[in-house]
């Protein structure tokens, strides 16, 4: 009968039994598990000098070179790979359904006190009891959480991967991999149903004590593990659909090595008019490969952009596009579905200041339901967050520099000094007509709006919004 895969790997980490885990499958006839084969200080074993065939040299050089060795070896032949393994793989193993995914995980306290203990006895593997080391080792809280952060990104990671590609994993625990059910079920998902017989006694475990017999300082260990939020209840979800780089907004200064990367709904008719200020004019609608051309053309060039208060973007969204009718449908909208109280358009100049802070609190609670993703409306550029914004700028051409509007005649000049050129003036603001902020600004709105954008307070530090 057919397998289902060609080769597998098992995801894994230090101090998680790997090695125990191997062992067990390499004892099952057709089946070749060859160690950390992406290592990249080593090819699985410290001792090896070649793979397959394959050198440290050729691999790492050409790593998929070995990975189409493992794959099309006689039999089913697969490998360990941990998170900080040669990165040119991973995305082809993830990618590949005939590959294979055992997951063994381990509760990362025991793997972290585990990996000191090693360290510190340099015992990486232990075959006699009689050659056990004992240490208590010290937990330090930085240290640990210096350790896990890495191991929980990339078991995210792995997770997406699976999901989004709609295939599954076999997930298993470090005390699993010493039953032999369990092992007899791994065995199975790979296309052996007679299995193993026992479980392999190559290796033992080296540090069975409970964690209080292994830990130094076992009360601190207890206390700081109580801070750590495992959960991550402190985040800020968010909602917003991932966002493109907008390239074909970008502006370049032909007369300075300067990229002006707008957030909509900011300061961009300034930063325009400071930008030409250099002479020449501006140099707009970029397409991928006409970016590439203007960076490699400007050598030293800086890209920047400017962040305004989430208050003031969303006023300007409001009054800009919302209250004079530039998006007619989605105002429309807003007046019918979501109680926004706006008039007609041709009667919105005449709004009285108790009219426009009743709308555009309205407006702000919309803002904090559509930007949770609990509208039928589309989450438009104007009042997206500026997370999320510059997060999408980061998938092609991130800011090396993230001015602030109240700042930003300070902001400007250290850019034009850091390109070796004289500071342009900044043009004046422009002079708001009708009511203002500063005239229905109060703390019930100043709590809406934190509401609305809570990633964008938190990212970016802002405090409450001063006229």
């Amino acid at each position: 009968m057919t397998r289902p895969f060609d080769t597998f790997v098992i995801f894994a980490e230090m101090r998680t039994g790997s090695n125990l885990l191997e062992a067990s499958l390499n004892q099952i006839k057709g089946l070749c598990c060859h160690g950390e084969a992406f290592n990249p200080v080593h090819l699985g074993d410290p001792k090896l000098t070649e793979l397959l065939g394959v050198t440290l040299a050729e691999r790492t050089a050409e790593p998929i070179g070995l990975l189409t060795r493992i794959r099309e070896a006689e039999g089913l032949n697969g490998f360990r790979y941990f998170h900080d393994h040669d990165p040119r793989v991973l995305e082809p193993v993830l990618a590949d359904p005939r590959c294979a995914k055992i997951i063994l995980t381990r509760n990362p306290v025991e793997s972290y006190i585990s990996l000191k203990i090693a360290y510190n006895t340099d015992r990486w593997r232990l075959t006699d009891v009689r050659d056990r080391r004992a240490f208590k080792a010290p937990f330090k809280p930085a240290e640990f959480e210096a350790f896990l952060a890495p191991l929980q990104e990339f078991q995210v990671k792995l997770l997406r991967a699976l999901q989004t590609s709609g295939q599954t994993a076999f997930y298993v625990d470090y005390e699993d991999i010493q039953n032999l059910d369990v092992l007899n079920g791994m065995a199975r998902f790979l296309g052996f149903p007679e299995g193993v017989s026992a479980v392999s006694q190559a290796l033992i475990v080296q540090n069975p004590e409970e964690m209080a017999q292994k830990v130094r300082n076992f009360p601190e260990m207890e206390a700081a593990l109580a801070r750590i939020d495992w959960f991550n209840l402190s985040r800020t979800p968010n909602f917003e659909p991932r966002r493109g780089p907008n390239v074909p907004g970008f502006v370049a200064a032909k007369g300075a090595p300067l990229l002006y990367l707008p957030l909509k709904t900011g300061p961009e008719a300034r930063v325009r008019g400071w930008l030409e200020g250099f002479g020449g004019g501006l140099t707009e609608d970029f397409t991928q490969k006409s970016l590439r051309q203007w960076k490699r053309g400007h050598p030293g060039h800086r890209s920047f952009t400017v962040l305004r208060h989430p208050l003031a973007r969303a006023w300007s969204a409001f009054g800009e596009a919302i209250v004079p009718g530039r998006y007619g449908e989605i105002r429309e909208v807003l007046r019918t579905l979501y109680e926004v109280p706006l008039p007609p358009v041709a009667e919105a100049a005449k709004m009285s200041a108790l009219a426009q802070r009743s709308a555009f609190m309205a407006f702000l609670r919309f803002l904090k339901a559509n930007l949770n993703g609990q509208t039928s409306v589309r989450i438009d550029q104007l009042w997206a967050s500026q997370y999320a914004v510059i997060q999408g700028f980061g998938n092609f051409a991130p800011p090396d520099m993230l001015c602030r509007e109240e700042r930003l005649t300070e902001d400007l000049a250290h850019l034009a000094a850091s390109v070796g050129l004289p500071c342009p003036a900044l043009p004046p603001e422009a002079k708001a007509g009708g009511v203002t902020l500063a005239k229905i600004y109060d703390a019930e709105m100043e709590a809406a709006v934190r509401e609305a954008y809570p990633r964008d307070y938190m990212s970016f530090g802002f405090g409450d919004w001063a006229a």
